[in-house]
């Protein structure tokens, strides 16, 4: 769930709308609570809650659980420094596809009239990208190639290209880059902001390489 939503430019957080499922996980220290926490802490500033089990027998889509999810919910995301803006809610049925790509049925919710789930999804706002900005890329992973080492990140900003000569912040060691493979498993000649990379970096051990360190160009370092 770390990975995911380090790399994620916004995320969906899955509620079941099921009696008792929804209170287990919203108790203390319940995963709701803690996904939600973990998702601002690392980045995503906007969110899709997408009620889920909304068709199951104890909800049968009544509107007094939906009301009483978001009333529940609500300042725990306003606390984890959500605002009204950065919330986009809808109500849906995983088992039937109700609401997901097809809009309920006004026989069965006739009082949700927003748009479905993948609706959302296409429209969702997509921050800027800074491809001619000064190169940054945070360290997410590494592992060893022989006696190469491979780092994995995404592009803040900046665009990465093969052969560049770069330096690994804050210690600003030098490296170059020997190979870029995109997230489907592809090698390419340069990665842009949004891509999430696999770069085969020369010049550094993988003892020097620490999560959280930061890949920049060397004349132009954080």
């Amino acid at each position: 769930m770390i990975m995911g939503a380090t790399l994620a430019d916004f995320g969906g957080l899955v509620i079941s709308a099921r009696r008792g499922e929804f209170e287990a996980g919203f108790d203390q220290d319940g995963q709701t609570r803690e996904h939600i926490q973990l998702a601002r802490s690392l980045g995503i500033n906007k969110l899709i809650v997408v009620v889920n089990k909304m068709d199951e027998a104890t909800v049968s889509w009544k509107k007094s659980r939906w009301d009483q999810i978001k009333t529940s919910l609500s300042p725990f995301l306003a606390q984890c420094g959500y605002t009204d803006a950065d919330l986009y809610w809808v109500p849906i049925s995983g088992l039937t596809g109700q609401n997901i790509v097809e809009p309920v049925a006004d026989t069965i919710c006739n009082w949700y009239s927003g748009p479905t789930l993948l609706d959302i999804l296409d429209n969702m706002p997509i921050a800027p990208r800074y491809a001619e900005a000064p190169l940054r890329i945070p360290v997410l992973d590494k592992m060893k190639d022989g006696n190469r080492s491979i780092i994995f990140g995404k592009v803040e900003q900046g665009t990465v290209r093969l052969g560049d000569r770069l330096a690994l912040a804050p210690k600003n060691l030098p490296c170059q880059v020997l190979n870029i493979v995109n997230d489907k498993q592809q090698q390419v000649a340069y990665g842009r902001p949004g891509d999430n990379l696999q770069l085969k970096i020369s010049y550094l051990d993988e003892e020097e390489i620490f999560k959280g360190d930061v890949l920049c160009q060397r004349d132009n370092p954080m």
